[in-house]
């Protein structure tokens, strides 16, 4: 593993300032995998009192950088190329929990898929595959 969470989380929080207002916390990091948390705040809520979309589309991808940067280190050019989410169901107003793999991890694209979740709950609200361009080495 290239990076702890603790660094994962510096380095995103660095380069990536809107971490910053949503709280972002990575909970861990190993070869090819991320858990993160955005914890609920009353300004991600969307009218009929649940997590807007655009709060859960951050966790989703979110988690698939912290995967990549905890697998490769530092590469803070690896950007996102593609991203789909399925909206499964009406998240609850707590904290978001996403947890990330790595699919498949080639020299210049990582594919990867994220399950969202409440906190506390197992049910998914939302299922995110996506992919990563990696800068050339």
């Amino acid at each position: 593993m290239a990076l702890n969470a603790s660094q994962v989380q510096e380095l995103i929080r660095a380069w990536v300032p809107m971490a910053e207002d949503i709280d972002l916390q990575i909970e861990e990091v190993r070869e090819g995998y991320a858990r993160i948390r955005i914890p609920f705040q009353e300004k991600s809520i969307r009218p009929g009192g649940t997590v807007s979309g655009p709060t859960m589309m951050a966790a989703g991808d979110t988690a698939m950088y912290a995967a990549i940067l905890g697998t490769l280190g530092e590469v803070s050019m690896a950007v996102t190329s593609n991203l789909n989410i399925n909206f499964l169901q009406r998240p609850n107003p707590s904290d978001l929990i996403a947890e990330g793999t790595i699919l498949k991890l080639g020299k210049r694209m990582a594919f990867c898929e994220v399950g969202v979740r409440s906190d506390g709950s197992d049910e998914l609200v939302a299922h995110v595959t996506g992919s990563y361009s990696l800068p050339p080495t």
